[in-house]
């Protein structure tokens, strides 16, 4: 029986700058077998490790209808990310997953979909966007609001302007006041103000929304007007992920495991959580 905490090799096969301080990486399996038999669902995560430094957990931010390789998306902020801003393509780092539930991707079939993110919150929101995209027949209408600092700190700015001439797909992107530049042409203001002038109907709609916590605290009222259910609004508790199989105990919260039950969850769901999320 294979160790549960031992890694799959991965070979680097892009690196991709997004900012002055995030990559996104897309990586394939060193073995055959491993790559032929791996699946996972959008918004499960993974650990990724850089041999001699440790491990992190991310998103794994591609679609899980890619079969070529896979993606994350990180910013650098302390050891383990650090050695991974220095990867190449060629180079080899572990993997560990998928682990955690995804998103209802299925329960999901004939809403409207609304994707509200900040900052590097797009990774996680950007691979269900392109699996909805990809099986555009099973969606209604797709609005993406996302939003950060400032225009240097806006990650995959391509793919939002692509998303944004696809059919049915209404991309608003915004800036915090003062982080804009002189030819920005979107939005100003932050996610929930921005999103609330836009006034995207709630009828037959589900929400996935991730990002800083306050910038989730302010976004639920707004939800609230519209009037979409909690149990309609979905966000990714990724941050609380350490050993990803449940062994730790760094990620629960009450009686619940995030790792295992989450980490994705509804807004009615984390109401009956303690609160220590």
């Amino acid at each position: 029986m294979k160790n549960i905490y031992q890694p799959d090799l991965m070979e680097v096969a892009a690196v991709q700058r997004h900012t002055a301080d995030v990559k996104s990486v897309k990586v394939r399996f060193r073995d055959a077998d491993c790559a032929q038999q791996f699946q996972f669902r959008v918004g499960q995560f993974g650990i990724f490790s850089s041999f001699g430094y440790g491990e992190s957990v991310f998103n794994i931010c591609s679609s899980s209808t890619w079969s070529d390789g896979l993606e994350f998306c990180f910013r650098k902020t302390g050891r383990v990310t650090e050695a991974l801003w220095e990867i190449e393509e060629g180079d080899t780092i572990g993997f560990r997953g998928p682990y955690g539930n995804g998103y209802p991707v299925e329960a999901w079939k004939g809403k409207n979909l609304i994707f509200l993110g900040g900052g590097i919150a797009m990774p996680p929101i950007r691979c269900a966007i392109w699996y909805a995209l990809e099986n555009r027949a099973d969606y209604g209408d797709i609005t993406i609001v996302y939003g950060a600092r400032t225009v240097a700190d806006l990650v995959y700015v391509n793919e939002l302007a692509e998303w944004s001439k696809r059919e049915r797909v209404r991309v608003i992107q915004c800036v915090d006041p003062g982080g804009e530049t002189p030819n920005w042409t979107g939005e100003i203001g932050f996610v929930p103000t921005v999103f609330e002038r836009a006034q995207v109907a709630a009828e037959n709609s589900v929400a996935l929304v991730i990002g800083p916590p306050i910038m989730i605290k302010n976004t639920m009222p707004v939800l609230d007007r519209m009037g979409l259910p909690r149990a309609s609004v979905y966000t990714s508790l990724e941050n609380r992920m350490k050993c990803g199989v449940g062994k730790c105990g760094r990620c629960n919260c009450g009686p619940v495991y995030v790792c295992k039950e989450g980490p994705v969850f509804t807004m009615e769901e984390l109401a009956a959580l303690p609160q220590d999320y």
